[in-house]
């Protein structure tokens, strides 16, 4: 069994800062790509970031040079600086891991349970 347990949501006025963080536990072999993604009411699930095992990270035009992705392998977490929140960030926070199990070279996709973010105005 995998979990991605996520945290760090909450409500914050525009102009302010939030960090979250997802920590992957279970019986892991090894930590493909770790991701965010959101999903405003009434919209489908985007791209926010993803962070590969080594090299560079991605993303969405919405959210760079104010967003920034960072992992901790040795913790298997993943984490999301976002600041200049805008009340247009306000989504539910989903993580993303992507993994595999000792012996198996298929690669398996989770999901953690969702971070409310609330930007005011």
């Amino acid at each position: 069994q995998v979990q991605l347990v996520e945290s760090g949501g909450g409500l914050v006025q525009a102009g302010g800062s939030l960090k979250l963080s997802c920590a992957a536990s279970g019986s892991i072999f090894s930590l493909n790509a770790m991701g965010w993604y959101r999903q405003a009411p009434g919209k489908q699930r985007e791209l926010v970031a993803t962070i590969p095992t080594g090299g560079s990270a991605h993303y969405a035009d919405s959210v760079k040079g104010r967003f920034t992705i960072s992992r901790d392998n040795a913790k298997n977490t993943v984490y999301l600086q976002m600041n200049s929140l805008k009340p247009e960030d306000t989504a539910v926070y989903y993580c993303n891991a992507r993994l595999f199990f000792e012996g198996s070279l298929e690669e398996y996709s989770y999901w953690g349970q969702g971070a409310q973010v609330t930007v005011s105005s």
